[in-house]
């Protein structure tokens, strides 16, 4: 059964599921992809919306309280939605429309919501963004933000997660530059016509 778009025509653009532990730099790599696009590239970045506030230097995305995000939730406004670190997350339907139009859509996500994410959208493509447990560790240190037993247990989950088989996956390893990691995406994507 084929996913339509809201004016009924088949959905025919990729779904690009982003995934990677903490201190991976998943986000530092997808904005190095998102700067080095084109303007024309047929590529839309979903905004998310969480329930945290916006800081000049963190993610764009659309913040809201608690009570906000469930009566978008209860109203059917996400696509997605998870919850981590004591935070709300949802990827507004809105958000993917631009699948219909033949765009690839990348997706900021969560790991532990991968099963779920796979099972609306089976036809998603994961990416996985990953380090070594050295770089992991080192980063997340260097926040300042978790204890030093804290950052362990972290990097151990990170070690321990395994992709459900079977599944379209890209891994990309950013453990030395930014735009090494950022390349390795940016050809991945495109030898799975997602760019």
């Amino acid at each position: 059964m084929h996913e339509r778009g809201a004016k009924g025509a088949p959905v025919n653009g990729r779904l690009v599921y982003v995934v990677g532990p903490s201190g991976a730099g998943k986000d530092s790599v997808i904005d190095w992809l998102r700067q080095r696009l084109p303007q024309d590239a047929r590529v839309h970045f979903a905004r998310r919306t969480i329930t945290r506030p916006v800081q000049p230097e963190g993610e764009q995305h659309d913040s809201v309280d608690v009570a906000a995000f469930m009566r978008l939730r209860e109203a059917g406004a996400f696509a997605m939605q998870w919850e981590a670190n004591a935070l709300h997350y949802g990827i507004a339907r809105a958000e993917l429309a631009p699948r219909g139009d033949g765009k690839t859509v990348v997706v900021n996500g969560s790991r532990a919501y991968l099963p779920e994410a796979v099972r609306l959208f089976p036809e998603l493509v994961v990416a996985h963004i990953t380090a070594d447990a050295q770089t992991l560790r080192s980063r997340l240190l260097a926040r300042r933000r978790e204890t030093a037993q804290m950052v362990d247990a972290r990097v151990r989950r990170a070690l321990d997660f395994q992709l459900p088989p079977g599944m379209a996956a890209i891994e990309v390893r950013n453990d030395a530059t930014l735009a090494h990691a950022g390349a390795q995406l940016q050809q991945a994507l495109k030898a799975w016509k997602c760019l």
